[in-house]
């Protein structure tokens, strides 16, 4: 039978406070034993390691035994300690046994042991090459516009299942804020109107073919830029807007209390909006589409010398109600985009001012590119049907 001894590694009596962590070592048979007593913690494994060490040099050793039963106090680093010597031996293919251990000690060894083995043995990894980053962040740009696109879908459907105008309380669409919209943006568009003019004017001119300035103006305005430009104003204006509101209730958390007392926050807040965009975004086309015609026919004036009367003569000739409702038809699109996209960034807004002017710019920007997105596939859908 295997006798352990009270005596440390170098075969003396172990000496120390009562407290201190204690190995006694004992050989037979070619089975080393070890008995462990003590408290074994951050504080006092540092006074027991050099012994740790001479045992784990011990060679000619056929089992290994580690009884743990007086081991009074253990965390991780008494617990790491002990790993260590067994790893050791397991290495040198000694059969090891433990013996003894209360239920935190086998905590504490098995998951020291687990995190060890899991260690690699080559070092931290290396960043993956330029090539796997740019993939990984294509990867992510996807999974973010799906993302968006879920909530956007959210929101949209949320806006038209809990939202309800009560008209008797005035809050379902705000007149004034649609009047103001339609005040701030109907100067700006007669400056597209009359570069495209000008720039028309100066080009045919070398054809003599001044007069069709007209068709260029009008198909283009009425059909294409006039509802795009309007578009891309109201999403940088009224857009970032509508995200820096619902954006700043997020972070006042006032988009919580709603929810306690009852309200649906997409009914009270994204509905009023949503609907405010569709009424005035067709609106501010048209203003805007006439706006841009009267540039045009003053700068068809100034550089081609076409009259008023002329320009609008021929007008007449160039375009038709196909023309007209060709652009307005794209405008509640547009606005509901606007405002969906607008919605979604405000209600991303974290607690930080940094967040929030974030999600601002991102509102601007997602909702430019998308409106021109919408626009191509809507030419492309007016041309399959020959609209």
């Amino acid at each position: 039978m295997l006798t352990i001894g009270k005596r440390d590694a170098s075969g003396t009596t172990a000496s120390g406070a009562d407290h201190d962590p204690r190995v006694a070592v004992g050989e037979e048979g070619g089975v080393l034993g070890c008995a462990f007593s003590g408290v074994w913690t951050t504080r006092t494994v540092a006074l027991i390691d050099a012994e740790m060490r001479k045992i784990e040099k011990r060679s000619g050793v056929k089992a290994l035994a580690l009884d743990l039963s007086k081991i009074e106090k253990i965390d991780t680093a008494g617990a790491w300690l002990i790993d260590r010597l067994v790893s050791v031996f397991e290495k040198k293919n000694v059969e090891v046994r433990l013996q003894g251990q209360s239920d935190v000690a086998s905590i504490l060894l098995e998951a020291v042991s687990e995190a060890v083995r899991r260690e690699p043995e080559s070092g931290p990894a290396r960043p993956p090459n330029i090539v796997i980053r740019a993939l990984e962040a294509v990867g992510r740009r996807v999974y973010e516009m799906r993302d968006d696109f879920l909530a956007s879908m959210n929101i949209l459907g949320a806006t038209i299942r809990g939202a309800q105008m009560k008209l008797d309380r005035g809050h379902g669409v705000n007149p004034a804020a649609i009047f103001n919209q339609i005040d701030r943006m109907g100067g700006d568009p007669a400056i597209v109107g009359a570069i495209v003019a000008q720039q028309g004017a100066y080009q045919l001119s070398y054809f003599g073919a001044d007069i069709f300035v007209v068709d260029l103006v009008g198909v283009l305005i009425l059909r294409e830029l006039g509802v795009l430009m309007t578009a891309i104003m109201i999403a940088g204006r009224s857009g970032s807007a509508i995200t820096a509101e619902i954006g700043s209730m997020k972070m006042r958390e006032e988009v919580d209390a709603l929810k306690v007392i009852g309200l649906n926050p997409i009914g009270v807040l994204v509905f009023p909006r949503l609907v405010a965009l569709v009424i005035a975004l067709p609106c501010l086309t048209i203003i805007a589409n006439f706006a841009a015609l009267g540039g045009g026919i003053v700068a068809a004036w100034l550089y081609s010398d076409i009259p008023p009367a002329a320009f609008i003569d021929r007008l007449r000739v160039a375009i038709d109600l196909s023309t007209i409702f060709a652009g307005l038809i794209k405008a509640p699109f547009m606005a509901m985009i606007i405002g969906t996209i607008a919605s979604v960034e405000g209600m991303k807004v974290g607690g930080s001012a940094e967040s929030l002017g974030q999600h601002v710019t991102a509102s601007v920007v997602k909702s430019i590119f998308v409106v021109i997105i919408l626009d191509g596939l809507f030419a492309m859908f007016y041309a399959a049907i020959e609209f």
